[in-house]
């Protein structure tokens, strides 16, 4: 989706999808009412499936743009069986009443907060990591008792099938339903009067979905992108660093939400950053010397478009003057992209104002952690920040003075694996958190509950009529209660 779409209301815009949205609606009030033990029956059985069918979504992963098994392992997989069992052995207790204190001048009642389902959601799933960004707000919306539609994406085609006979498989179609198709399919979808929309994706697909969203003011879980920096100081373990930042860059060929976007490093240490990290590429993609483009290890660009899009942002680039430090190689017919280091990038390139999303990685350097800040805090808020440092107060400062929707430190990506870390970004990045009992909460409203006594209770005393008294009773409650 490219434009904003117009987004009539049900009366004025008769809708394909309507009948399987009433069926789900239909079903939510016994989704609502299932226990504990029974929503872990249904988790149980998803991580059974994915256990069971590992080998094909191995294939469909490959078959859409050649991610190495060993990826779609641990990206795909391994982060979804995590989140899984996370969720199963914590949800009795997130679903639990949790009793809150009672103030002073409230005496006789009691309050507790109770988590229920937001009824029927819709998850927007991204190409890139099109399995796991599908399962894993999946899962909490199971977990949180909603009946749920997933729209995959288009782009993976073999995954999106593979999506559907999931859910086939292991859900009624008015519990969990797999609606495939393009942007049209999108659209419609989202002329709906859904309790919540899940989205993962770019943030200027995500302004068409709070837009669409605010129709009926369905709450919305955005998680979208941005240029997430790595900033590596002078006290940083060199070769540690690189072979973390290779790895985080340039699994998925870079297209990850997470990646690192580009490097900040500090002057006197960015000639042995580099050479680190090219020495890293060659370990990880072409020990055997036959080139990367041979390696078993390394995925391609998903497709033609987001190939020529890649292409001419390096080449962008280089025509300003760019200094290819490593990689720069591409092949349009297996939409082939190498691992690509820049240096000298100068200001007004478009690698350094659009979010990359791919296998070219710009370094920068600086002087002070306080220029790194700065220059991180002149752009949009990053969903992802790394810091690269053994020094406590440069790592105190940078994580103190830049904002972003999360952070490790001496590592890349596996933030995301944390589910005890709640997962989102910030502003442009992204709205709303997911993984554990942020994603859970995510799909629930956490609805207050006050019970009073029954008869003469406190509040009764500063009813009216308004008395001297009762004056001087709310006055001696607004000066010590």
């Amino acid at each position: 989706m490219t434009a904003t779409p117009n987004f009539p209301t049900l009366a004025s815009a008769p809708n394909r999808f309507q009948a399987q949205f009433e069926a789900l609606r239909a079903q939510a009030p016994a989704l609502r009412r299932e226990a504990a033990a029974a929503r872990r029956q249904r988790l149980q059985r998803l991580a059974d499936w994915l256990t069971a069918h590992r080998t094909d979504i191995q294939q469909a992963l490959y078959q859409d743009f050649r991610k190495p098994p060993a990826e779609t392992d641990v990206t795909e997989i391994w982060a979804s069986l995590v989140e899984l069992k996370h969720t199963s052995r914590h949800l009795g207790r997130w679903l639990a009443p949790r009793r809150v204190g009672t103030p002073l001048a409230l005496m006789g009642t009691k309050g507790w907060v109770q988590v229920e389902p937001k009824g029927v959601v819709l998850i927007i799933a991204p190409w890139n990591y099109p399995f796991y960004l599908a399962i894993d707000p999946l899962i909490s919306a199971i977990a949180a008792g909603n009946a749920v539609v997933i729209k995959p994406a288009e782009q993976t085609p073999a995954t999106s099938a593979l999506l559907r006979r999931l859910c086939e498989d292991l859900f009624l179609p008015s519990e969990v339903l797999v609606l495939e198709g393009g942007k049209d399919v999108a659209t419609e979808l989202l002329r709906l009067p859904w309790d919540h929309i899940f989205f993962t994706g770019s943030p200027q697909i995500g302004k068409v979905v709070m837009r669409a969203a605010a129709e009926y003011l369905s709450s919305v879980t955005l998680e979208l992108g941005g240029k997430s920096p790595a900033i590596v100081d002078a006290t940083a373990n060199l070769r540690d660093a690189a072979e973390k930042i290779v790895w985080g860059k340039f699994i998925n060929a870079g297209q990850t939400c997470v990646a690192p976007d580009y490097v900040l490093v500090q002057a006197s240490a960015q000639a042995d950053l580099v050479a680190e990290m090219k020495a890293a590429i060659t370990r990880y993609y072409n020990a055997q010397g036959e080139g990367v483009r041979q390696s078993e290890s390394y995925a391609r660009i998903v497709n033609e478009h987001h190939y020529a899009r890649l292409a001419r942002l390096l080449e962008d680039a280089e025509m300003r003057g760019a200094t290819l430090a490593a990689g720069g190689g591409v092949e349009e017919q297996q939409c082939y992209i190498e691992p690509t280091i820049l240096t000298d990038v100068p200001a007004g390139a478009a690698v350094l104002e659009e979010e990359i999303f791919g296998p070219i990685l710009p370094v920068i350097a600086f002087d002070t952690p306080a220029e790194a800040a700065d220059y991180v805090n002149a752009r949009l808020k990053p969903l992802a920040q790394y810091v690269f440092t053994t020094n406590k107060q440069n790592r105190r400062y940078l994580l103190d003075n830049i904002a972003a929707g999360g952070a490790a430190v001496n590592e890349t990506i596996i933030q995301l694996a944390h589910p005890e870390l709640p997962f989102g970004g910030v502003g442009n990045s992204g709205l709303g958190k997911a993984h554990g009992h942020a994603g859970f909460l995510a799909f629930s409203n956490e609805k207050s509950v006050l019970q009073q006594r029954i008869g003469r209770t406190g509040i009764k005393t500063m009813y009216p009529p308004y008395t001297t008294g009762v004056k001087r009773l709310i006055g001696w409650l607004l000066t010590y209660l």
